[in-house]
């Protein structure tokens, strides 16, 4: 049986192209690029006669789409997020959902993290084209604060979070951690200091973001959090762009709460050169990269690629969110 397989809105899977090579062997390959509002009904009926889906950040899988689709059985996430996948829903249909095990894309988001970091709070972008544009004698504008001894907030400390903190102490920077779901001895351990939602906001210097996007973290930076920070904060986000009220923090820089922003990911991507945010100076936005080194790429791929054969040879992938759809049943490959 030669399956079909749709690699859907990814331009990074097959940097190696041999991973497109090894799918080629398992079953017939499509690349395809859909809206990344499609309907559900819409995407159901692109994708079907295809068994495995291999899936970017958009579109939405939703349940409408699990509804009107018999035929994928595996929707394998080439990244760590799948917040555009309705799980449940998935479950619910027999389709197991895969994510790339966190540890592929750790070092290069937190790297990506860093350098956001320090280009946000040295204004290296700003202070290249004054350059570029004949204004070296600007160069007084562009005097700020240095890491060491700073405090630096860091949202979530899990597998990308941690390793963001071993760095910034590397750096000698004092770092706050909120993460309600990691031990505090496991953060006290990491060289950082525990505290609620609330101290972090108000003590840091710059804040930088590692949280899944759940309920409970969407639109985490609102307005009432923003009123809390300190004047000029700077703001690093490498995981969700929901995850920061993109209203709320255009407020906040108008106002001078936040000094200096620096963006892996946006509310409601891809965006275009007319986004409201890219009007400010002191606005740094790369367009979702942070995972993009071949290190990672390279494992993201064989991950994809693994999850897909584990499934045709009956086991169960690494990376699997939705474990209880081997109890519930997962659809039949035909």
């Amino acid at each position: 049986m030669r399956y079909r397989i749709a690699i859907v809105n990814s331009k990074t899977f097959g940097v190696y192209t041999d991973a497109v090579d090894r799918l080629r062997r398992i079953g017939h390959v499509v690349r395809m690029e859909v809206p990344k509002d499609i309907d559900g009904k819409l995407l159901a009926e692109k994708l079907r006669g295809f068994h495995f889906v291999v899936a970017s950040v958009t579109p939405k899988y939703n349940r409408e789409f699990f509804n009107f689709n018999d035929d994928v059985v595996l929707i394998a996430r080439h990244g760590i997020g799948y917040d555009n996948i309705d799980v449940k829903a998935a479950t619910e249909a027999g389709v197991v959902v895969t994510r790339v095990p966190g540890y592929y894309e750790r070092e290069a988001v937190a790297e990506h993290t860093i350098g956001l970091l320090l280009a946000a709070i040295r204004r290296i972008p700003q202070a290249y084209f004054a350059v570029k544009k004949g204004r070296w004698k600007d160069r007084g504008k562009f005097i700020s604060f240095e890491l060491k001894n700073s405090t630096i907030g860091v949202i979530g400390c899990g597998n990308i979070g941690s390793r963001v903190v071993e760095l910034l102490r590397a750096l000698g920077a004092h770092i706050l951690v909120y993460d309600p779901y990691v031990p505090k001895e496991r953060v006290r351990s990491l060289g950082a200091e525990p505290v609620d939602f609330d101290t972090l906001l108000r003590k840091s210097d710059a804040i930088t973001i590692h949280a899944v996007l759940t309920e409970e973290t969407y639109h985490m930076l609102n307005q009432e959090a923003f009123k809390k920070m300190k004047r000029g904060v700077v703001i690093v986000n490498t995981a969700r762009g929901e995850i920061i009220d993109t209203r709320a923090l255009v407020q906040a820089i108008e106002e001078g709460i936040v000094g200096a922003v620096a963006l892996d990911v946006v509310e409601g991507e891809p965006i275009d050169e007319k986004h409201e945010l890219l009007k400010y100076d002191n606005v740094i936005i790369t367009p979702h990269i942070a995972a993009f080194t071949y290190q990672a790429l390279r494992g993201m791929d064989d991950a994809v690629v693994k999850a897909i054969l584990d499934i045709i040879e009956g086991r169960h992938p690494e990376g699997t969110v939705n474990e209880e759809v081997f109890k519930r049943g997962v659809r039949k490959l035909p």
